[in-house]
C-alpha cells in the first residue's frame, strides 16, 4: 500500500490574479512589453510558507481561461496545493498591472516606488461564497489544517466573499489557528462598508496589522491601542514599516527591529512577513524568533522584483534567528544576499578547496 502523505498544515484563502509586469521602469505608456506573472496576498503567503518548508494550500477562484491555468500551474510548481481551487466557467480571472518607478520620464513614480492597477471587478474569486465549504476538496483541506490564513481583501470583494469569511471565522475548531492580515486596500472598500472589518479582525487568533494601514483603516497605528481594540486574539502583531514589529500577547510585549535592507521593490513584503511569522508559529518558535523570521522573509521580498520573496539559505536563517541583538542590528540584506557578522555558512571541511 502506498504511503499516504500528510495534507497541508496551512491553508490560505483569497483571490490570486494574473500580473502584467512591465519590461522597464517608468510610466505604463512607456512600457515596451509586459511579462506575465502571478500575484495575490494569500497565495503569496502560501508560497512563502511552502518555501519555508510548511506544507501549504491555496483556496480561491479562477476563470476557465489561460490566466487561471497560469495561476494554478505557477502555484503548484512552488509546492502549493491547489486541489480545491474553484474554476468558474462564466467569470474571468482577476488581473493587475504593476507600474514601477525609476525612469527620468514624466509621470514617473520615483525610484523604488510602485503602483498596482487592478482589473478584478466581476472576477471568478468575487463569486466565492459559503457554498465553497460544501465542496469536498475544500472541506478536506480545511479539516486537516493547523492554520487558516485570511486577509481583509477577501471580504471587500463581494457580499458572498464577506459571508464566506464570516463563516470561516465562526467555525472554531480545536487545534486550528486562524490568522487574519488586515491588508487594507482602500480602493476595494470605496463602494463597500469597511465598518465590517473590526468584527472580522477581532475574531481571529492571530492578527497582523501594518501600523500605517491600521492608522488609515482603524484610526490608530499604536500597538497598545490596537491591542486594547482587539483583546480576543492570542497575538496582535503590528508592523511599523522598515522600523520594527511588535507582538502583543497575553504574556507580554515583544518588539524586534527590522533588518537593514537595500530595497529593490516593496510589493509583497507584508505577505512575506506573514509567511515568516506564521511559519515560526507552526514551528513553535518564541515570539522574538517568529518576528525575526518574519523580518527575514520580508527582506527577501524587498530585495526581489515581483511579489514573491527570494528565499534565504536555511543555515543563514537559523544563525540569524539565534543571533545576538548586536549581530542582528549589524546585519544587512541586499539583492546579492545577506551581509552579517554572524557566520551563515558551514565551515568548509579540512582539505576542501580554498582551505588551508
Amino acid at each position: 500500500m502506498a504511503e499516504q502523505r500528510p495534507g497541508p498544515q496551512a491553508v490560505c484563502l483569497g483571490e490570486s490574479m494574473a500580473v502584467l509586469l512591465p519590461d522597464r521602469p517608468g510610466p505604463l505608456e512607456a512600457a515596451g512589453g509586459f511579462r506575465v506573472s502571478v500575484g495575490g496576498a494569500e497565495s503569496n503567503t502560501a508560497c512563502g510558507l511552502a518555501a519555508l518548508g510548511v506544507p501549504a494550500a491555496w483556496i480561491g477562484g479562477v476563470g476557465d481561461d489561460g490566466f487561471g491555468r497560469r495561476i494554478t500551474t505557477d502555484l503548484a510548481a512552488r509546492g502549493v496545493d491547489v486541489s480545491a481551487v474553484a474554476v468558474d466557467p462564466h467569470r474571468p480571472t482577476g488581473l493587475y498591472v504593476k507600474e514601477t518607478g525609476g525612469s527620468a520620464l514624466p509621470y514617473d513614480l520615483g525610484a523604488g516606488r510602485s503602483r498596482l492597477h487592478y482589473y478584478r471587478t466581476g472576477s471568478a474569486a468575487s463569486a466565492l461564497s459559503p457554498a465553497l465549504l460544501a465542496d469536498p476538496a475544500a472541506a478536506r483541506l480545511l479539516d486537516g489544517a493547523r492554520l487558516l490564513h485570511l486577509t481583509g481583501i477577501t471580504p471587500a470583494l463581494s457580499d458572498g466573499c464577506l459571508a464566506l469569511v464570516r463563516a470561516l471565522l465562526a467555525d472554531r475548531r480545536p487545534g486550528r489557528t486562524v490568522s487574519f492580515d488586515l491588508n487594507w486596500r482602500p480602493g476595494l472598500w470605496r463602494h463597500r462598508d469597511p465598518g465590517v472589518l473590526p468584527a472580522l479582525l477581532g475574531a481571529a487568533d492571530v492578527l497582523l496589522l501594518g501600523a500605517d494601514e491600521a492608522e488609515d483603516a482603524l484610526g490608530t497605528g499604536d500597538p497598545h491601542a490596537l491591542r486594547a481594540m482587539f483583546p480576543r486574539p492570542a497575538a496582535v502583531v503590528v508592523k511599523d514599516s522598515g522600523h520594527r514589529a511588535t507582538a502583543l500577547t497575553r504574556d507580554g510585549v515583544t518588539t524586534e527591529p527590522a533588518l537593514a535592507v537595500d530595497v529593490v521593490e516593496p510589493t509583497g513584503a507584508g505577505d512575506a512577513f506573514a509567511a515568516g511569522y506564521l511559519a515560526g508559529l507552526l514551528r513553535g518558535l518564541d515570539q522574538r524568533r517568529r518576528l525575526r523570521l518574519g523580518h527575514l522573509t520580508a527582506a527577501g521580498a524587498l530585495t526581489a522584483r515581483g511579489d514573491r520573496a527570494r528565499p534565504h539559505p536555511p543555515l543563514a536563517v537559523a544563525a540569524l534567528l539565534d543571533a545576538s541583538e548586536e549581530e542582528w542590528a549589524a546585519t544587512r540584506v541586499t539583492a546579492d544576499g545577506i551581509v552579517s557578522p554572524v557566520p551563515t555558512r558551514p565551515a568548509a571541511p579540512l582539505g576542501a578547496p580554498g582551505t588551508p
